[in-house]
């Protein structure tokens, strides 16, 4: 039925402690009522007596059962309440439902300014103009048998097109959060987002202990600097060897490049678990040669990696491009989590274990309610996210910019590219050492087979860091923190400012998301939206889930723009 609102709020409350218990709640004379007629009942069975006697009808309901099915009911109509009031925020939040405009370059520049990978393509690169125009029926149509209507080129199938219309129960509707329009192609932005990736390739091999002395590094940063549009971080109006690459939430810029997280031993239970990984061997490049690059394009499969024999820390941008190249997504945030709470990290302090003179937290505002929240946000955050891959924006990846700047270098087309780029001297690099424009790949395969925009591992990091700082005390500082060795076979002493549990969730949200750029799969905006459209999606649930408990308290945490919010 519909629910009595009282003068000047929006929804009654779940439970009123004034007027209503909670239906396992008996008072003490109550309870010894129950425990009495429990001893008759267990002295009649061990006598053999029948529990039926003169003036009780056998099926007769005592008062107490008629208490008990009182509280039920109420515990029933308050779940209902429940659902009730939750639907009723997400109707809130879903109003009007939210598709932002892309950037125009579909209609500006049809065929070469979005994504086609997968698709047939022409000679030099362009998607079959018949086949795209199938995908675009079948965004706009919704109908399943559109998306299967979809002609592919050599067989590597689309990756989840339809997901983006997926319904869920908790936190915002895919439809309801949204990505300002990424950058053009004929914009100054994208032009410093691609050179950036063109520095981040010939990197990839330099360690991270290393930046401050290299003389690529030193290179990257000046070329960066001249730029009219680059956002990334910066020390002054420059960028430097110490903010090169790196993100721009707060705690990105204090201490190593790479998050504690993703050095530290793992206790899970019995286990411990070692942060060396099996790593690719230097020097290796992908999809450099011309009719590499257009197989991919058309979804040719690829060959095996080549593995170094050694495991190692991660150390470089080839190690860290690996971890994304095959990490299930949320990995990281629940190893964050496990060691967070195997070095006994405190919770936020407006949780219930420290504002609770005499409960500690488990199946709530413990171990396992936040190694299980953590990890279910990934779900709803890729269905976001995936709704603004395809049905939006469709974003080309850099690897198929990267043929539009041979070809227009190449005199083989002519395209609409920012001369930003153009002008850079890493192409001068890159056609010096590889022999074409195109952007060298950390992966045989390349990109995946859905659009850029945003980047799926930076929107499930954004939900999940959320998550994290919410349910921990961000300003604790971490002890004992490490380095990896430059050849990543061990862990040094790390010597700096203190690293913060909040700073280093956030720059391993930014490690991860950088690592898809690094493998030169995703653009700098892929990374820095996706988080931000994550953190709607784990507000919309955190916000949901405070509905949900008994004990009043509180969630605060730092957003990535570096304002405090309180649920």
């Amino acid at each position: 039925g519909r629910e009595k609102r009282g003068p000047g709020t929006e929804e009654t409350p779940l439970l009123d402690p004034q007027t209503e218990k909670l239906p396992y709640v008996l008072e003490r004379r109550e309870f010894l009522r129950h425990a009495a007629a429990g001893a008759a009942a267990l002295a009649l069975q061990l006598s053999g007596a029948s529990p039926s006697g003169p003036g009780v009808a056998e099926g007769a309901v005592s008062g107490e059962q008629t208490g008990n099915r009182s509280h039920l009911a109420r515990r029933q109509r308050q779940a209902t309440r429940y659902r009730n009031q939750a639907a009723k925020m997400a109707a809130r939040r879903n109003k009007p439902l939210l598709l932002l405009a892309n950037n125009g370059e579909e209609l500006d520049y049809p065929y070469v300014g979005n994504f086609s990978k997968g698709l047939p393509h022409n000679g030099l690169g362009e998607v079959d103009h018949a086949a795209y125009e199938v995908l675009l029926r079948a965004v706009s149509s919704g109908n399943a048998a559109d998306f299967d209507a979809i002609p592919l080129g050599l067989g590597r199938k689309l990756t989840s097109p339809q997901a983006g219309l997926a319904f869920d129960l908790q936190g915002p509707d895919s439809h309801c959060v949204g990505l300002r329009p990424a950058p053009r192609i004929d914009g100054a932005e994208n032009s410093s987002e691609m050179t950036e990736l063109y520095w981040m390739a010939l990197c990839r091999d330099v360690a991270f202990a290393d930046y401050a002395s290299d003389a690529i590094v030193a290179d990257a940063a000046d070329d960066l600097s001249a730029f009219s549009d680059f956002r990334g971080p910066a020390e002054g109006s420059s960028v430097t060897p110490h903010t090169l690459f790196r993100g721009t939430s707060a705690g990105n810029l204090v201490g190593p490049f790479l998050s504690q997280f993703l050095l530290r031993d793992v206790p899970y239970g019995s286990l411990t678990i070692s942060h060396r990984q099996r790593t690719i061997l230097p020097g290796l490049e992908y999809l450099t040669v011309f009719d590499d690059w257009l197989d991919a394009q058309n979804g040719a499969t690829a060959g095996p990696d080549a593995f170094d024999p050694t495991p190692r820390y991660i150390r470089n941008f080839r190690d860290l491009a690996q971890y994304v190249h095959v990490d299930a997504l949320y990995e990281a945030y629940l190893n964050a989590c496990l060691i967070l709470l195997g070095m006994g990290a405190p919770v936020d302090a407006g949780l219930p274990p420290v504002s609770s003179p005499n409960q500690n937290g488990f199946a709530e505002f413990g171990g396992p309610h936040i190694l299980s929240l953590v990890t279910e946000v990934s779900t709803r955050a890729l269905k976001a996210v995936w709704c603004q891959k395809w049905l939006v924006h469709r974003r080309l990846r850099p690897e198929e910019f990267g043929g539009r700047i041979h070809n227009h270098l190449t005199g083989r087309a002519t395209h609409p590219i920012h001369d930003e780029v153009l002008s850079s001297p890493v192409l001068g690099r890159i056609h010096s050492r590889f022999g074409s424009y195109l952007l060298p790949q950390a992966f045989p395969e390349g990109c995946p087979t859905h659009p850029a925009y945003g980047s799926g591992h930076a929107t499930v990091a954004g939900a999940c860091v959320t998550i994290l700082k919410a349910f921990f005390d961000e300003s604790f500082v971490l002890a004992d923190p490490v380095v990896a060795s430059a050849d990543g076979t061990g862990l040094l002493p790390y010597v700096g400012p203190d690293l913060t549990v909040g700073g280093e969730l956030n720059k391993v949200a930014a490690n991860i998301a950088t690592g898809r750029n690094a493998a030169g799969i995703h653009w700098r905006t892929d990374f820095s939206e996706g988080l931000l459209l994550g953190e709607q999606v784990a507000l919309g649930i955190l916000e949901e889930q405070k509905l949900a408990h008994n004990q009043p308290f509180t969630y605060t945490l730092t957003r990535f723009d570096g304002t405090t919010i309180t649920i």
